[in-house]
């Protein structure tokens, strides 16, 4: 279960990119403007995600802290490595940065 919801908390801001926000979801990602997303770049910026979420600021996502309710506990670390698992699926020429078009790629 934690897998799949990792996934879905993933997209939900890439998914934004459909609706034609790539520039600005880039440049938001990419703090030190040099138009390319390093993994701690990524990583810093989607662990926002878990910050909203972790509303008892434990670093840790409870069940009722997780969309739905449903699934087991994720801790910040275990979110933290899905993000980097995931930049470097996103990262198809393996550079160790993201560009725009690779960002707009959906996950694999």
């Amino acid at each position: 279960m934690r897998a799949p919801l990792a996934a879905l908390l993933l997209w939900l801001p890439v998914a934004a990119l459909a609706q034609g926000a790539t520039s600005d979801l880039f440049r938001a990602m990419d703090a030190n403007g040099d138009g390319r997303i390093s993994e701690a770049e990524y990583v810093a910026y989607m662990s926002q995600g878990f910050y909203r979420l972790d509303r008892n600021h434990d670093g840790i996502l409870e069940r009722d802290e997780l969309p739905g309710g449903r699934g087991k506990p994720v801790t910040l670390k275990e979110w933290q490595d899905n993000l980097r698992r995931e930049f470097h699926q996103l990262d198809s020429n393996h550079d160790g940065y993201l560009s725009p078009q690779e960002l707009a790629q959906p996950p694999r």
